[in-house]
């Protein structure tokens, strides 16, 4: 259930608005209080009248309409929401937000809140595939919204195919199961810093030196750590991902800039998970120019790079450390023996020669090991899924120690 939650629903123009009062009195049913913005075309449809009736609030959809003077409508309904629900979306308001157009009561207070916003779109199949209107969808993806798909059916227009506003009683389920994990927040307050990807090291403006890793582990271990409610800051190397959701990413290249990063980062840390595969040697000359091909061999000098962790390990003082290993033999007693020079809570190991965990792999199996001497296996499964599993491990083995960090 909603009790008390505060859900702002944006209606936009198009046959499904008809849908959105019936998602008004179900959301109101399970608890929650809402209020309604209206665009002009949405009122062509149905009148403000009948949410009004449902939602037993003001309805809103002129920016210049100041219900009550003390405030400033459309911030206050901004600043209002523990939720926006764009519902039904057309493509044109799609495209609007993706573009940072404000022109109308809706844009504006999607612009200016801060609460977490869901756009369900409502329009014709060949709209919906149209490239203008997935590459907004993509673009609003990547901002932070997040979307209710369509259900393919029968559509107004005659059309059978996806683009039919998914049903008020599916969009409330999903409401209340998003305020449940809301809930269910245990790392809510704390600041989580993670490390991923590969660095890499200049030889010259055309060459460097590096590895395989993808960031897949780093990203997933973000994206758990931002849905168990933390404050993540992921610190990447050069890597293709989508950054997950609510997280703030530090991008940088050398393992150097990774250390200056995590210094940046560290002092006020609860939590620090080291994934990044950093280059343990650099180039100790790094060529200003393209380096030309010459008769015979040459030699390529090399310098250690500054062992992250262990400095880490060395400043640490409320922080929970915990590093990762990749390794291709002994992964338990190399894993042992980094535990505890590097002066680290918890480190996860794993064969990158396995096919199931390699660089790469959509998957991952590895062990957990403390410094209590615990050793706890993960058979193979999604980083994702082994991401959550893995944190829920450390909180529950780490509650009460947190709880004073």
């Amino acid at each position: 259930m909603i009790e008390n939650k505060n859900i702002l629903l944006c209606v936009t123009g198009g046959i499904a608005v008809y849908k959105a009062v019936a998602l008004v009195s179900k959301l109101s049913q399970a608890g929650a209080t809402v209020k309604v913005v209206m665009t002009d075309s949405a009122k062509e449809f149905v009148q403000p009248l009948s949410f009004q009736v449902m939602s037993k609030n003001d309805v809103y959809f002129d920016t210049f309409d100041e219900k009550d003077s003390r405030v400033i409508a459309h911030i206050d309904l901004a600043d209002w929401a523990d939720l926006v629900v764009v519902a039904p979306a057309t493509a044109n308001v799609i495209g609007k937000l993706a573009n940072g157009i404000a022109d109308d009561m809706v844009t504006t207070i999607l612009l200016a809140t801060e609460a977490d916003v869901w756009i369900a779109p409502a329009m014709n199949v060949h709209m919906y595939s149209h490239p203008a209107v997935v590459r907004n969808i993509e673009r609003l993806y990547l901002d932070g919204y997040r979307f209710i798909e369509p259900s393919e059916g029968f559509l107004a227009c005659g059309y059978v195919g996806k683009g039919r506003l998914e049903e008020p009683e599916r969009i409330t389920e999903l409401v209340c199961q998003y305020f449940n994990e809301m809930n269910d927040q245990p790392l809510k307050g704390k600041k989580v810093v993670i490390t991923a990807g590969p660095t890499r090291e200049r030889i010259d403006p055309v060459r460097y030196i590096s590895n395989f890793s993808s960031g897949k582990m780093g990203y997933a271990m973000a994206a758990a750590a931002q849905k168990l409610g933390a404050e993540t800051v992921l610190i990447s190397g050069p890597v293709e991902l989508p950054i997950p959701t609510g997280v703030q990413i530090i991008r940088v290249e050398s393992a150097a800039e990774m250390y200056d990063a995590m210094l940046s980062q560290y002092d006020d840390a609860n939590i620090v998970v080291k994934s990044a595969a950093v280059a343990d040697y650099r180039p100790k000359s790094v060529h200003a120019q393209k380096m030309k091909k010459k008769e015979g061999d040459d030699v390529l000098e090399l310098e250690r790079t500054t062992d992250i962790l262990k400095s880490l390990g060395k400043r640490k003082e409320q922080q929970l450390l915990i590093g990762f290993a990749a390794e291709t033999m002994d992964v338990i007693a190399y894993g042992e023996k980094k535990l505890e020079s590097k002066n680290l809570d918890y480190i996860i190991v794993n064969d990158v020669t396995d096919p199931s965990g390699g660089f790469g792999s959509d998957t991952n199996v590895v062990t957990l090991l403390s410094r209590e001497g615990e050793a706890i296996p993960f058979s193979a499964m999604p980083k994702e899924q082994l991401a959550t599993c893995l944190f829920e491990t450390i909180l529950q083995q780490e509650s009460s120690k947190l709880h004073d960090r």
